[in-house]
């Protein structure tokens, strides 16, 4: 029986990992943290005989190491990204597998500096895991598997409008990922530079209708190009429902981490968090992917949106529904992986809508 420690398990994101692992799957869970009496607080009130509380701290590498005794997976939940280089080498000490769900570019260094010794020891290290980063590149590669006869662009968005958003220390990390910003696109067969900014427009469906979204790159999307050589256009846009974040706050945030990168972190993560928190309805976060290609000798397109109410569970919900392809050994493959990469797309989104997501393909409208 596999046994996955959830590392920030009494999390806002960790609470929904813990009870979508324990609903899905047959694994034994752990949750853990500095705090041992908020982990074992969570666990009991969870009810559930598989789950159990530990003490862990990242920053230590021996308390880590020890904590990872028995553990078949650590699944770092907790915003640990200082301590990186500390996580990994507990879990290559404690030959546990890992999969993170952080954003940030000095984690991926970290990891792919030490893929050599993940891969010696037959370790998977999943990274860039939720749903953005994780589900654009899986988005991508399901609607290629509709396009069977040549994939020609397949273009992403995200739309985020979330109620009463509670400021965490995850938040901290969402702000320093825009120190390094990154805004390219494929396009012509080529990627723009990092600093183009491009626009774009999307229908989100009835209740988002249209929305202008601004293009951001995740790493994920980077060899998109390579896996489908017929692909001319990829990318990423984020959208949201106020104007005032949008079009003030963001870039006032942008300008204010340029001239204080460390000291800004925190005061301008609080304004555009309050910023955010004055959004009105519909309060959803939702994906989607545009895409056109041949099927059948013919051209033809696929759009496909997947939507929750909860920012944080619909980062839990693909992260379990890509779990599960790694419990039963399908989705396990020595070295390190970008969830979007290794997961069966359509099983994962087959799994994700059992768990609650709404998962809609529109109708292939292919020419005659």
């Amino acid at each position: 029986m596999a046994t996955i420690l959830i590392l920030g398990g009494y999390g806002y994101t960790g609470k929904f990992l813990a009870k979508h692992l324990l609903a899905h799957t047959e694994a034994d869970i752990v949750i853990a943290g500095r705090n041992i009496e908020k982990a074992q607080a969570f666990v009991n009130e969870l009810h559930n005989p598989r789950a159990s509380a530990r003490q862990a701290d990242a920053s230590s590498c021996n308390n880590l190491t020890q904590a990872l005794q028995g553990v078949t997976l650590c699944l770092v939940a907790a915003p640990t990204t200082h301590q990186v280089h500390t996580v990994i080498r507990a879990c290559i000490d404690a030959g546990v597998d890992y999969l993170d769900v952080q954003l940030g570019a000095n984690k991926l260094k970290t990891l792919y500096a030490a893929q050599a010794e993940i891969q010696k020891a037959g370790l998977c290290f999943i990274t860039e895991a939720g749903y953005h980063p994780g589900l654009p590149a899986a988005l991508i590669r399901y609607a290629a598997t509709k396009l069977v006869d040549g994939l020609e662009s397949a273009v992403t968005a995200g739309f985020l409008n979330m109620q009463d958003l509670p400021y965490t220390e995850a938040v901290d990390e969402v702000m320093e990922g825009f120190l390094d910003y990154q805004a390219q696109i494929y396009k012509n067969g080529a990627w723009t530079k990092p600093s183009a900014w491009n626009m774009r427009e999307f229908d989100f469906g009835n209740e988002i209708g249209k929305r202008t979204g601004s293009s951001m790159f995740f790493e994920e999307l980077r060899s998109i190009p390579e896996i489908f050589p017929t692909l001319k256009e990829t990318g990423f846009y984020i959208a949201g429902a106020n104007w005032l974040s949008d079009l003030i706050i963001t870039p006032l945030v942008f300008i204010g981490l340029k001239i204080a990168p460390k000291r800004g972190i925190r005061p301008l993560g609080k304004l555009m968090w309050w910023a955010m928190g004055k959004m009105k309805p519909p309060y959803l976060v939702a994906l989607k992917v545009e895409a056109k290609g041949y099927r059948n000798g013919k051209p033809a397109q696929v759009e496909v949106r997947i939507a929750h109410p909860d920012g944080y569970e619909l980062t839990a919900i693909p992260v379990v529904a890509y779990l599960r392809q790694y419990l039963d050994g399908t989705a396990r493959k020595c070295g390190v992986h970008m969830m979007g990469h290794i997961a069966e797309p359509i099983r994962l989104f087959n799994d994700m809508q059992m768990m609650g997501a709404e998962v809609i393909e529109s109708r292939d409208h292919s020419s005659t």
